[in-house]
């Protein structure tokens, strides 16, 4: 089998790339090799690499920036999605891309995990256009797989641009700066290491159409601040403010927990916590 992943540097793909050489050939493929904003080259790329499966790691996830762009975002994870499952069609592979929770958020009393038949309904255009981009991926083949995740995070990341939401609060507690983060967003921080287990799980499954795959249990921003640090030994100034006062230039679901009963059901086993997910990260990432 051959496996063409693009995205191969970033924190899932990193993850991804030496757990699928198990199911055989991987081809990593960054944005010099296939730009989704840039349509009209795919096609012959695909067509060039014929792999099995095509895994889509790439996104355009700036969600503030595309609220003032949204043609951007659209560009990449709309009209480049398209493109791509259309390439991915004709020469007969699978395609096998993830998407967010972000498609969430417009049921704002939500309690109780979203299930992957109900219904969506952003609130910011990159949850728009997460979703677009779902319905072409799904649209272009019954057997392509969708996969939505959420609060991403992984070692690779940890010394690249921006690190993740991890290294970004232990770097502001080591300097000893001052942290409010949001207390009224509800969602399940995942460990890109563990998504990218489940997925090679799904596809040895030969899974197909929506599956929800994240770390299991429930945990605000401030909350996994406050255990990133009570993990790490830190003591930080960490305040817990509202959406409202942290006045993001985008909406964030105010719940977007999901369920994965489906994947279990699949006979893909629950990922663990993820309290020990964090646990393991800060024990693997480098010092």
């Amino acid at each position: 089998m051959k496996i063409a992943v693009l995205g191969a540097a970033g924190q899932l793909g990193r993850d991804l790339c030496p757990r699928l050489s198990a199911l055989g050939e991987v081809v990593p493929l960054s944005r010099v090799e296939i730009d989704l904003a840039r349509p009209d080259a795919i096609a012959a790329v695909v067509a060039d690499l014929r792999p099995d499966v095509f895994v889509n790691c790439a996104a355009y996830n700036l969600v503030d920036k595309a609220e003032t762009e949204p043609e951007s975002a659209f560009a990449v994870n709309v009209w480049g999605v398209r493109e791509l499952a259309t390439a991915c069609r004709t020469v007969g592979a699978k395609l096998v891309h993830f998407s967010t929770d972000y498609v969430f958020g417009l049921d704002a009393a939500r309690t109780v995990p979203f299930s992957e038949d109900d219904a969506p309904g952003p609130v910011s255009a990159y949850g728009l256009s997460k979703l677009t981009g779902e319905f072409v991926a799904r649209a272009a083949a019954p057997g392509n797989l969708v996969i939505r995740t959420c609060g991403l995070y992984g070692v690779w990341g940890s010394g690249g641009k921006g690190g993740n939401f991890v290294e970004t609060m232990l770097r502001i507690a080591k300097q000893g700066k001052p942290l409010r983060v949001v207390n009224d967003q509800h969602c399940t921080p995942s460990y890109t290491a563990d998504v990218a287990a489940a997925t090679v799980q799904l596809l040895e499954h030969n899974a197909t159409g929506l599956f929800h795959v994240t770390n299991s249990g429930t945990s605000t921003w401030y909350q996994l601040a406050a255990e990133i640090f009570r993990q790490a030994g830190l003591r930080a100034d960490l305040t817990p403010i509202t959406s409202a006062e942290f006045n993001a230039p985008a909406k964030r679901p105010p719940y977007s927990v999901l369920s994965t009963a489906k994947l279990t059901a699949h006979g893909v086993p629950a990922l663990r916590p993820w309290t020990e997910a964090l646990a393991a990260y800060l024990g693997e990432r480098p010092a």
